[in-house]
C-alpha cells in the first residue's frame, strides 16, 4: 500500500505546525520565491508568504524576508527559521524560461494587491473595478470615469510598472528617530548605506538631515537654526501650520523630505530632481518650534490637472484626521486657482480610503447646499465639480460608489434615499467637531510659473534683438 501524498495546507490556523526543529538542511530548500506558511509576528497567525530574501546571521542559524500574500508590502518583515511550517512548502514552478515561475509568483500577489489598493502596474488593470456599472442602455455612452492612462513620468514620482528588484523590495532601515517618535519604517528608501546597517537613523525634525548617532544629532541640534521647515508659512490656525516650499530654493530639505516619505509610500519612486515641484509640509506647533505632521507635494505645472502628486501622514499622527486635513488643503487650493484638482494616480490603500472619505463628505455637503438654496433647479456634475474644485471624473466615480447615479428615462440623475440622506447629515454635523481647514487664515496666491518661463525667453529674445540691431549700427557706423 504506497503512502498517500502530502497535500499542501492553504488554510490559515492558530495551531502551531508540526516541523523537525534538529533538521536545519530542512531550511537550505527554502528559496528565493517559494511560497509556504509563515507565522506572522504582529498578529500571532498562521499566513501564506512569499519568500523574498534569506540570510544566515552570525550564530548560523538562517533569517528570511517575507511578503504576506494579499497583504501590503508595510508587513513584510524578516524572520527566523522556526516561524517556517516547512511542511507547506511550495517549490517555484519548473519549466519554461529561466526565472519565468518565479515573475508568476511574484505576479500573483502583486495583482491581488494592485486590485485592492488601486496601484497600477505593468499588467494592465481594469480601473475602478470595484464601482458597479449601471446595467441601463447599452448603447447609451456612460459619463467618464477614472481614466486608465499611465501617469505622467515628468517628474512627477510616480512609478508604474513596480520594481520587482529583490534590494528595493526589502525594508532597508530597521527604525528612525524622528522628534519624540521612534518609528519602523514599512517601505525600502536609498538612504546611504552606511547608515541603512545601523539599528537606528536619527533625524533631525526640523531640517531632516539624517545622523548616525543620538551623539551626532545632539552635536547637529546646538548648531542647527531652524525651528519650522524652510520656505514660506501660507497657513496658521489652532497651532497648525502649513509651509510651502520650492523643490528649487530648498532643493536639501526637500530631497530629505523625499527620503523620510519613501519610508512609508511603497507606490512611489524616488526622483531626486526636485526642482519641479511645491511641497506643503503640516505642522505641530508648541514652545520648541513647528513638529512636521505630514505633507503634499504637487507639480508648478501639471498637464493631467494633478493638485497632489504624493501625500503623507506620518505614522505617529496618523488617525488623528491629518490626512484629511491635508487632501482639504490641497483642494483650497485649487479654489483658489479657480481650477479643479485630482491626486495622481496610483493612490496607496490608505491614500484611496482617505480621498473616497473626502469626496463623499465634500460631494453630499454640495449636494445639500444646492438643495437647499436651488430647490426647484437641475444639478449637474459638472456644479458639483465647481464647487468643490474636485475632478469630473471623481464626482462621478464617487458618485457611483455611493451608488447614487442611477439611469432613469433615458439620462443619468442623481437619488439620494431619505435613508441616505440622514446618514450623510449626522455625518456632516458630526464633521464640525473634528479639525477644518480655515479659509480665513489661507494667505496665498497661486504663482504662474508657465508665464514666468514665457517673460524669461521673450526678455531673452528681446536682448538678443537689441544686442543685433547694436552690432548692425556700429557695422555701419563704422
Amino acid at each position: 500500500m504506497t503512502e498517500p501524498k502530502l497535500e499542501v495546507i492553504e488554510e490559515e490556523t492558530n495551531e502551531t505546525p508540526k516541523t523537525n526543529g534538529n533538521a536545519p538542511n530542512l531550511y537550505e530548500k527554502v528559496l528565493e520565491g517559494c511560497r509556504l506558511n509563515v507565522k506572522m509576528a504582529s498578529q500571532n497567525e498562521w499566513r501564506q508568504a512569499e519568500i523574498i530574501s534569506r540570510c544566515r546571521a552570525p550564530n548560523g542559524s538562517m533569517k528570511f524576508y517575507v511578503h504576506y500574500v494579499d497583504c501590503n508590502r508595510r508587513l513584510d518583515e524578516w524572520v527566523q527559521a522556526d516561524m517556517l511550517d516547512v511542511s507547506t512548502l511550495r517549490m517555484p514552478q519548473k519549466g519554461g524560461k529561466k526565472g519565468a515561475h518565479l515573475k508568476e509568483e511574484n505576479r500573483d500577489s502583486s495583482e491581488a494587491e494592485a486590485k485592492r489598493t488601486g496601484r497600477k502596474r505593468k499588467i494592465p488593470l481594469v480601473p475602478m473595478d470595484d464601482i458597479k456599472q449601471e446595467p441601463a442602455d447599452q448603447n447609451q455612452p456612460i459619463p467618464a470615469v477614472t481614466s486608465g492612462s499611465t501617469p505622467s513620468l515628468r517628474g512627477s514620482m510616480s512609478m508604474v510598472g513596480h520594481s520587482e528588484d529583490a534590494m528595493t523590495r526589502i525594508r532597508n532601515v530597521e527604525c528612525i528617530e524622528l522628534g519624540r517618535s521612534r518609528i519602523q519604517p514599512w517601505y525600502f528608501s536609498p538612504y546611504p548605506q552606511q547608515l541603512t546597517s545601523l539599528d537606528c537613523i536619527f533625524i533631525c525634525e526640523f531640517c531632516l538631515k539624517y545622523l548616525k548617532s543620538k551623539t551626532c544629532l545632539k552635536r547637529h541640534m546646538e548648531k542647527c537654526a531652524m525651528c519650522h521647515p524652510p520656505g514660506n508659512q501660507i497657513y496658521s490656525y489652532d497651532k497648525l501650520s502649513f509651509f510651502e516650499i520650492d523643490g528649487r530654493k530648498n532643493k536639501s530639505y526637500a530631497q530629505n523630505l523625499c527620503l523620510l516619505a519613501k519610508l512609508f509610500l511603497d507606490h512611489k519612486t524616488l526622483y531626486y530632481d526636485t526642482d519641479p515641484f511645491l511641497f506643503y509640509v503640516l505642522t505641530e506647533e508648541d514652545e520648541k518650534g513647528h513638529h512636521i505632521v505630514g505633507y503634499f507635494s504637487k507639480e508648478k505645472e501639471s498637464a493631467d490637472e494633478y493638485n497632489v502628486a504624493c501625500i503623507l501622514v506620518l505614522p505617529p499622527f496618523q488617525k488623528k484626521g491629518y490626512g484629511s486635513l491635508l487632501i482639504e488643503f490641497s483642494y483650497e487650493l485649487s479654489k483658489i486657482e479657480q481650477k479643479t484638482g485630482s491626486p495622481e494616480k496610483p493612490l496607496s490603500d490608505l491614500g484611496l480610503l482617505s480621498y473616497r472619505s473626502y469626496w463623499s463628505m465634500a460631494i453630499m455637503k454640495a449636494l445639500f447646499k444646492f438643495k437647499r438654496s436651488r430647490p426647484n433647479e437641475d444639478i449637474t456634475v459638472q456644479d458639483i465639480s465647481l464647487s468643490t474644485s474636485i475632478k469630473r471624473e471623481d464626482v462621478v466615480s464617487t458618485l457611483q460608489q455611493l451608488d447614487l447615479y442611477k439611469y432613469y428615462k433615458g439620462q443619468y440623475v442623481i437619488v439620494i434615499s431619505d435613508e441616505k440622506r440622514q446618514v450623510y447629515e449626522k455625518r456632516i454635523e458630526a464633521a464640525k467637531k473634528k479639525t477644518r481647514i480655515n479659509p480665513q487664515a489661507l494667505l496665498w496666491k497661486p504663482k504662474e510659473y508657465g508665464k514666468k518661463r514665457v517673460s524669461i525667453i521673450n526678455l531673452l529674445d528681446s536682448i538678443t534683438i537689441v544686442l543685433i540691431l547694436n552690432f548692425f549700427q556700429a557695422q555701419i557706423t563704422f
